[in-house]
C-alpha cells in the first residue's frame, strides 16, 4: 500500500519537544513502514523518517518565526495534492484546510480529527462529510454533525518509556502552560498537599504564566523546567509519584496521560473529555470533579499499583495497536 502522510509543519516531525500532532503522524508513519507499507511523509525538511520524506518547507514555522505560516501551509498542502495520483490513500493530520482540496482528486482521504479548536471550523468538516473519511481520536471528541469511520486512540512507542516501580514524593505537571491544561490548579493542588511539584512544558500564555505560575516558583517546592525532549520527559514521568492533569476543557486526548502510565506513574485528572477512556479510575489513576477531590486523590496515590499502569498501556495504547487499526481502516476504504 502506498500511503501519503500529511503532517503539520508547525514543528519538526517527530518534534524535538512539543508537537503532539506531529508526534502522532511520526509514530504512525514509522509503524506503517515497519509493517511493510510504502509511506511518504509530507513534513518539514528537517523531519526524520524511515519512509520517504517529501518537503517544501525547510523547518517548522514555530521554530523559525521569520516564516509566514499560511504561505508555507499553502505550499505544503498543495504539494501533496498535486501528487495525489501517486498514492493509494492520503492520511491527513493537518486539520481542516486540506479538505478543501479533496474534491479535485480521486485518491481517498482519511482525516484524523485531532480536535476542534473552535465550533467555527465545523462548516468545513460538514461540507466534506461524505467525501472524506473521518477518524476520531476519542469517542468524547466526536461531533454529532459528522460521520466517522472509526475511533482510534493514539498509541505510543512503549520502548521509549521506562517503567519505574519506585515512586518519589514529587508531583508532576506535564503540558502546555495554559488555562486549558490547568497549570494553575496543579500548583494549588501541590501546595495544598505540601508536595514538591515540577512543571514541564511550553509557555503558551505568557500572561497566564506571569500571573499564576511565576509567583510560586521557588526552585525548591515549585520548579519550572521548561519544555523538555523525550529523554528528559521519560525521566520526569517515571520519577513522579503522580501526574497532575486538572484540565479546564474537554480534552480530545492526552498523550502525556498515557505516557505517564507507561512509566508506571498514575494520573490524577479532572473527569472531562477523553479522560474516562484513558484512565481506569482507582486502578491507573483517579478521575476527579473538583479541587477537593484532587487533593484527596493525592493522599490515595499509594493505593495505585504502578505495574497495573504499565500493563494498561501495553494492552491498549501502543503504536502497534494504533497502526493495526489504521491499516484496517485503509483496507476498508480501498474495498468500498
Amino acid at each position: 500500500m502506498k500511503i501519503a502522510m500529511l503532517s503539520p509543519i508547525a514543528w519538526r516531525t517527530p518534534p524535538r519537544h512539543y508537537g503532539p500532532w506531529e508526534n502522532v503522524a511520526s509514530l504512525l508513519t514509522e509503524g506503517l513502514v515497519s509493517s511493510g507499507h510504502h509511506v511518504t511523509l509530507f513534513a518539514s525538511g528537517d523531519s526524520q523518517t524511515s519512509g520517504t520524506l517529501h518537503s517544501v518547507c525547510p523547518r517548522g514555522y514555530e521554530e523559525d518565526r521569520s516564516m509566514i505560516p499560511k504561505v508555507w501551509e499553502c505550499l505544503h498542502i498543495s504539494e501533496l495534492f498535486e501528487n495525489a495520483k501517486e498514492y493509494d490513500i492520503i492520511h491527513n493530520h493537518f486539520d481542516y484546510l486540506p479538505l478543501t482540496y479533496t474534491g479535485l482528486i480521486s485518491t481517498p482521504v482519511v482525516t484524523t480529527i485531532h480536535g476542534f479548536s473552535s465550533p467555527g471550523i465545523l462548516p468545513v468538516y460538514k461540507k466534506y462529510n461524505k467525501e472524506v473519511f473521518y477518524v476520531s481520536i476519542s469517542d468524547a471528541n466526536r461531533s454529532p454533525e459528522l460521520n466517522y469511520i472509526k475511533t482510534i486512540h493514539h498509541g505510543i512507542d512503549i520502548k521509549g518509556f521506562d517503567f519505574n516501580p519506585q515512586r518519589t514524593n514529587t508531583l508532576l505537571f506535564f503540558g502546555r502552560i495554559h488555562n486549558d491544561k490547568g497549570a494553575k490548579q496543579a500548583v494549588e493542588i501541590a501546595i495544598a498537599c505540601k508536595k514538591k511539584l515540577i512543571l514541564a512544558g511550553i509557555i503558551q500564555d505568557q500572561e497566564y504564566y506571569n500571573q499564576y505560575i511565576a509567583p510560586h516558583i521557588d526552585g525548591e517546592n515549585v520548579i519550572y523546567v521548561g519544555s523538555v525532549g523525550p529523554f528528559e520527559g521519560n525521566l520526569l514521568l517515571g520519577n513522579a509519584c503522580a501526574l497532575l492533569h486538572p484540565i479546564q476543557f474537554d480534552e480530545p486526548f492526552g498523550l502525556s496521560v498515557i505516557e505517564s502510565m507507561a512509566c508506571g506513574t498514575p494520573v490524577i485528572a479532572f473527569d472531562r473529555g477523553s479522560m474516562p477512556e484513558l484512565i481506569v479510575n482507582g486502578k491507573s489513576g483517579f478521575l476527579v470533579n473538583n479541587m477537593d477531590e484532587a487533593i484527596e486523590a493525592v493522599k490515595n496515590i499509594p493505593e495505585i499499583n504502578r505495574y497495573y499502569c504499565r500493563r494498561h498501556i501495553e494492552q491498549n495504547f501502543t503504536v502497534s495497536h494504533m497502526v493495526n487499526k489504521y491499516i484496517k481502516v485503509y483496507e476498508m476504504i480501498l474495498n468500498i
